[in-house]
């Protein structure tokens, strides 16, 4: 057996029972649940770009699929396959298995199956393609928000980014923040309970993966509409509340990246039911503001508008 398929065999097999053929063919069988749609999404991970060459591999393997399940749950889709390319230096077996590992706690705590993928040598680079379904007629978009809906967010954003910006010697952090912080960095957790939820209550939705302004306004360009947001409205961590005056706390929080939670738009009718859905779900979702007629994003903070033009991550900016 070769290299590659030696690697392949050892650490990303094992049994499928979700797919009809899994990793070893020229291609995985799938079967589609009757009344379902496929949703299909694919997210790259650049070592130096989304992730330090030092990092630990048990947190890159677990990131490098979350996200993705990400993108699922903000479609309202249930995530059910995943595919694998990656592209590695040399052959490290103790990285490999802390890598697999990783990847396969995540994959078993949302009941994803590993059906197939790709392996080569050059820099590190780690791209996952995700598969789920949605009922037909029922998955969440980007461009169905109507004027007066209230926006809302789900957990507390800012401290993934805050951790980064700790990492990076930007900030000093101690404790217990500074664990959270990282958690909230290495191990994001889809939010796929809600994504569910939200199918017939939302009516646009998007995961916060590149900032909180950016990303919300990927929803407003879609549904051609403007938005007002209320700072001190959006969930977060004690820490970054206590320091919301600094611009570095107030950066983290709207335009950070990196938090995996989502961002969605509901008729104010449905303000009751969104509210209950969170205390079922044991999950903070803040209702942080409204849609508008008027285009773009305003962000006001004790009754001041704020500068918001930093507003996310752009990979190539």
């Amino acid at each position: 057996m070769s290299p590659e398929f030696n690697l392949i065999a050892k650490y990303f097999t094992r049994a499928t029972p979700g797919a009809d053929l899994g990793v070893g063919d020229d291609a995985a069988l799938l079967r589609v649940s009757e009344g379902h749609q496929l949703a299909i999404s694919v997210d790259m991970l650049v070592a130096g770009t989304h992730f330090f060459h030092d990092a630990a591999p048990y947190d890159i393997g677990w990131k490098s699929l979350a996200v993705n399940i990400s993108d699922m749950a903000a479609m309202g889709a249930l995530p059910r396959w995943a595919t694998l390319a990656i592209a590695l230096p040399e052959i490290n077996e103790p990285w490999l298995a802390e890598f697999s590992r990783g990847l396969f706690a995540c994959a078993d705590t949302f009941k994803v199956d590993l059906i197939g993928g790709d392996t080569t040598r050059g820099p590190l680079n780690i791209s996952v393609q995700i598969m789920g379904e949605v009922t037909i007629g029922q998955a969440l978009r980007r461009d169905g928000a109507k004027p007066g809906d209230d926006i809302w967010v789900s957990g507390r954003l800012g401290s993934a980014a805050l951790g980064l910006a700790h990492l990076q010697g930007k900030t000093v952090l101690n404790g217990e923040v500074a664990e959270h912080c990282l958690l909230a960095l290495h191990k994001p957790s889809p939010r796929t309970a809600l994504g569910l939820a939200l199918r017939n209550k939302a009516t646009s939705c998007i995961d916060v993966s590149d900032g909180l302004l950016a990303d919300l306004g990927h929803i407003l360009e879609a549904s051609n509409l403007g938005a007002v947001v209320t700072l001190e409205s959006i969930g977060c961590h004690d820490h970054l509340r206590s320091h919301l005056d600094e611009s570095i706390i107030q950066q983290c929080i709207l335009a950070g990246g990196d938090d995996y939670e989502l961002a969605f738009t509901a008729p104010q009718s449905q303000r009751n039911a969104i509210e209950q859905l969170g205390r079922q779900l044991n999950l903070p979702i803040s209702l942080i503001g409204q849609t508008t007629e008027n285009p773009g994003i305003r962000v006001s903070y004790k009754q001041n508008m704020l500068d918001i033009s930093k507003k996310g991550f752009d990979h190539f900016g």
